[in-house]
């Protein structure tokens, strides 16, 4: 239950009678005091510890009754931003394989939770917590989750979720000795990469891999430039079937959330767009149809090509270590140190991701104008 107070009473407003009763005719019509209704107004209620471990349980309360009842509306409203659409596409994609929505199992969370001016939105904090997919043995895995509340008395929601790679090092958040975090801003300096240009260092290395000048800082791996090479491999095998495939990968609006690490870097939150088109290669042949991939099966309605293409769009979210930005130039070198090679550059690091296909669509063959 909030415990957000109200400013104001609300009074109800009784309907006048503007005539006295039958057998009073002739009487003056006795005045009325008029009657005022007032608006309420929800006093901002300050994000402590307190409220972050209530929401976070609130949610995971939630979530767990909206996939147990298949309840795919019940769900929406305990998500936003990138997290919408892709809980759409998870029930969605459920119901037409005919398969139960996953159920996740949650441990204790960390929470960290920043000290922000309580009249100042959207408020935000973040949840590392352990989680696994009941049912299933594939183990434990660590969610990175974002939860984000836009006005006072509307719902938190989850904003954002990824998954921290198995390899990857669960990040060490700067606390205070109340347990807060310090929140970075999206402009800060003091890191190598400010955090509102993540995102685009992070497209830019995704589309054109390790020869981009965006990839001196932001390391090479499976969601880094494992998108460039894993689209050069795609769009070779789309030519053998007499195919064509463009692929192009954007920052989006969803919020950007950032912490101080105890390195005095900053771990930063964030969501990428990856949109792909895939075409026949003879446009004049009006018979020739790309394949529908499983992934996309429940997404056409009909279950057919109208046209010669396939429009693909996902929702990909991700948790990058930001390093500190060095004090001195430390050289562009690619060696580790010794036999006089320069030391390796500090480079941002990708550490956790999930996502996926939200939206597929196949529209009719664009006539030219006559």
């Amino acid at each position: 239950m909030r415990t957000a107070r109200r400013t104001s009473l609300l009074v109800a407003a009784l309907a006048a009678v503007p005539f006295a009763a039958a057998g009073c005719a002739g009487e003056k019509p006795e005045a009325r005091p008029t009657t005022v209704v007032t608006a309420t107004k929800e006093e901002p209620e300050p994000l402590t510890l307190e409220v972050a471990r209530r929401e976070f349980r609130t949610f995971v309360t939630n979530e767990d009754v909206a996939r147990a009842a298949g309840d795919e509306r019940l769900a929406l409203t305990w998500v936003s931003d990138g997290e919408s659409p892709l809980t759409a596409n998870e029930y969605r994609k459920a119901a037409f394989d005919g398969d139960p929505v996953r159920r996740y199992v949650y441990g204790a969370p960390k929470l960290y939770v920043p000290k922000l001016r309580p009249e100042v939105y959207p408020q935000w904090f973040v949840a590392s917590v352990p989680r696994s997919v009941r049912g299933e043995d594939k183990g434990t895995r660590t969610a990175i989750m974002a939860f984000v509340l836009r006005a006072p008395g509307e719902r938190w929601t989850l904003s954002l979720a990824s998954t921290l790679a198995p390899k990857a090092k669960e990040p060490k958040v700067v606390l205070d000795a109340q347990g807060y975090a310090t929140a970075l801003t999206t402009s800060d300096t003091s890191v190598l990469i400010r955090p509102r240009e993540v995102p685009g260092i992070h497209a830019t290395v995704g589309a054109e891999g390790s020869d981009s000048v965006a990839a001196k800082v932001m390391r090479s791996g499976p969601v880094t430039t494992g998108y460039y090479d894993a689209a050069r491999k795609a769009k070779r095998r789309a030519k053998t079937k007499d195919l064509t495939l463009s692929v192009v990968i954007t920052a989006t609006p969803y919020p950007i959330f950032q912490l101080r690490t105890e390195d005095g870097g900053g771990l930063v939150l964030y969501s990428l767009y990856r949109n792909s088109v895939t075409r026949v290669a003879d446009e004049e042949d009006e018979t020739a149809k790309p394949p529908i991939t499983p992934e996309i099966a429940h997404l056409l309605d009909d279950g057919t090509v109208e046209g010669n293409e396939i429009h693909v769009s996902e929702t990909l979210q991700f948790a990058a270590l930001d390093p500190a930005r060095p004090e001195k130039d430390e050289g562009d070198g690619e060696g580790e140190g010794g036999d006089g090679a320069a030391p390796q550059p500090p480079k941002a690091d990708v550490i956790a991701d999930a996502g996926g296909v939200y939206k597929a669509t196949a529209p009719p063959i664009r006539k030219p104008p006559s």
